[in-house]
């Protein structure tokens, strides 16, 4: 994924979700909002189960060429028809992804809050990285403004910034990241586009 001129909309499927209604919610968000790309984030391991959400997913995703990756598994990306990878090992395996899936295929790399990792999968030619999380876990781990606004200066490597998002915070980084990956901040909600809105106001001032 290219740098954008301002930070856009990258959307993370929920860890476990309902194959009878999820579609219906992605599409309604996806009717609703610009959204470059969207992983497939399961928090199951099942290849059959990650499969068979794959295969809902891209419909919604691809009959709105909206690109969709995946959450580490390089192999069934190609079967399945996605548009890439996103690798949870920062850069670990991202030149083995690079050499399976080809030049045009989305490879990105989880790098936590390491300039390094991040450095690295860049350089083993990761299309994009992402830092997070945004708010602080139960191990005081956070990505901080400083390495958004490190990396804006001296990385060309576009990043994405998630985990724990909120208004506040997206206003904050908005002129310092390329992507907002959001996820359970909108699922949990009964209205999940609006939720969005009302989390991304600050892009729309």
């Amino acid at each position: 994924m290219d740098a954008p001129e301002q930070p856009q909309l990258y959307l993370l499927t929920p860890p476990v979700f309902e194959l009878s209604h999820f579609p219906d919610q992605l599409a309604a968000v996806l009717d609703a909002h610009d959204i470059a790309c969207i992983r497939l984030a399961l928090a199951t391991q099942d290849e059959d189960r990650i499969s068979r959400a794959a295969d809902v997913c891209r419909e919604v995703a691809h009959a709105r060429d909206v690109a969709i990756v995946v959450n580490d598994h390089t192999a069934l990306a190609e079967r399945l028809g996605l548009d890439g990878v996103h690798l949870m090992d920062a850069a670990k395996s991202v030149r083995d992804a690079r050499k399976a899936l080809g030049p045009d295929a989305i490879v990105g790399s989880n790098c936590g809050t390491s300039r390094h990792a991040g450095m690295s999968a860049g350089e083993a030619g990761a299309d994009y990285i992402s830092f997070g999380p945004l708010t602080a876990v139960a191990d005081g781990t956070v990505a901080d403004d400083d390495l958004f606004q490190w990396w804006s200066e001296m990385i060309e490597v576009p990043v994405v910034a998630e985990g724990g998002l909120t208004p506040e915070i997206i206003a904050r980084l908005a002129p310092i990241t390329d992507f907002f990956g959001i996820g359970e901040e909108i699922w949990n909600a009964d209205a999940p586009a609006q939720a969005l809105a009302d989390l991304t106001t600050a892009l729309r001032r």
